[in-house]
């Protein structure tokens, strides 16, 4: 499966050590301590994977952290819900998203999601998942994963899932 078309100069890599993280600035402190301070050790512990987005000059343009989990069976709206088992379901986990404000208002956070969901799509071949889970950090965040169709969970507003099924829609060949 290929990967979403970047700006020319632009790359995707995995998070190394020598990455200049501690440049990195989204105006959210919660996502740039996240990057600067636990990407790579949770990344070398194997609990998740992040990738980095780098410019023209090898900074950090943005990036995403993407992890497994699971969710209640009870946790999840009836319409997913319906045909699954009662137990705890895995799912893939949008762990985080940051744009560097350098980079903001250029369309780099739908280039970052689409790659991100195309990873999970790619994984969900080998690992199979329900749903892409995540949390998001305020309301902005929420309406722009809400206009990729990812919906609220219910009781959680802050908590949006995108079904596996939508998922797949969305990688088929337009």
């Amino acid at each position: 499966m290929s990967g979403v078309l970047l700006p020319t100069g632009f790359a995707f890599e995995s998070l190394r050590r020598s990455h200049p993280r501690a440049a990195f600035d989204c105006g959210q402190s919660d996502v740039n301590d996240w990057l600067r301070t636990k990407a790579f050790q949770n990344q070398e512990k194997r609990l998740s994977a992040t990738k980095v987005l780098l410019d023209r000059e090898g900074g950090i343009a943005g990036f995403y952290t993407l992890a497994t989990g699971q969710v209640d069976f009870g946790d999840l709206p009836t319409e997913l819900a319906r045909k699954l088992p009662r137990r705890a379901l895995p799912v893939a986990i949008l762990a985080w998203l940051g744009v560097s404000m350098a980079h903001q208002g250029q369309k780099l956070g739908d280039l970052l999601l689409a790659q991100a969901l195309r990873d999970c799509h790619a994984a969900g071949q080998t690992f199979a998942f329900v749903a892409v889970i995540l949390d998001c950090i305020d309301d902005r965040a929420k309406a722009f994963y809400q206009r990729w169709d990812f919906a609220e969970l219910p009781g959680h507003p802050f908590r949006l899932y995108l079904s596996s099924q939508t998922l797949a829609a969305m990688m088929m060949p337009r």
